[in-house]
């Protein structure tokens, strides 16, 4: 249930391969489906140039441990650098190195959704311009259309916080974005400056 949908991981494995993505970042790696998609997806040389590698920041290892064996089984582990951490503190780190500057091409971000307006303002600086940021679950099981009566399980602050980050991000000039409806939804933003 808390996987990336098969739907939504296609179309990011699409999205990485139209737009030519190298390195990537990937905020919430639960078992690693999204990721694996994401590794096998970005060009084969992974970290022998540095340019063409995922990092992977999550809060769970044991998670990650379970999808891992895919992972090797795959030949992919050389791109991945998994990062066990919050993902603020990580991007904040990440930030403070001039080089990382715009030097990521794509971002997917299934993490904390109380935090997406705060990673969304990292990875703009971290992303670089004419790249791809997807956040996944901006649908959030419909309770971001429905009323409040009929949201039921869903409700309450994470609801309210993915209305005021969709809000947002549509007011964002920095991003053209689109909202594609597969799995949970999964809000796709390209960065325009």
């Amino acid at each position: 249930m808390m996987a990336t949908a098969p739907d939504a991981g296609q179309f990011v494995a699409l999205l990485l391969k139209l737009t030519g993505a190298k390195k990537t970042i990937e905020l919430g790696v639960f078992t690693g489906y999204s990721l694996l998609l994401t590794a096998l997806t970005i060009p084969q040389d992974g970290k022998v140039i540095i340019k063409n590698y995922i990092t992977a920041i999550d809060t769970n290892h044991e998670f990650y441990e379970i999808g891992l064996p895919v992972i090797r089984k795959a030949g992919i582990g050389h791109k991945i650098e998994f990062i066990e951490s919050e993902a603020l503190p990580v991007l904040d780190e990440l930030l403070k190195k001039e080089a990382n500057e715009g030097s990521y091409d794509f971002a997917y971000v299934d993490a904390d959704k109380l935090n997406y307006w705060n990673y969304h303002e990292r990875l703009m600086k971290l992303v670089k311009v004419g790249g791809i940021i997807a956040y996944d679950n901006t649908l959030w099981g419909g309770s971001v259309a429905a009323d409040s009566a009929t949201v039921g399980h869903k409700g309450g602050a994470v609801t309210q916080s993915t209305i005021q980050f969709n809000k947002s991000i549509a007011a964002d000039p920095r991003v053209d974005i689109s909202l594609a409806p597969l799995g949970d939804g999964i809000t796709v933003c390209r960065r325009i400056y």
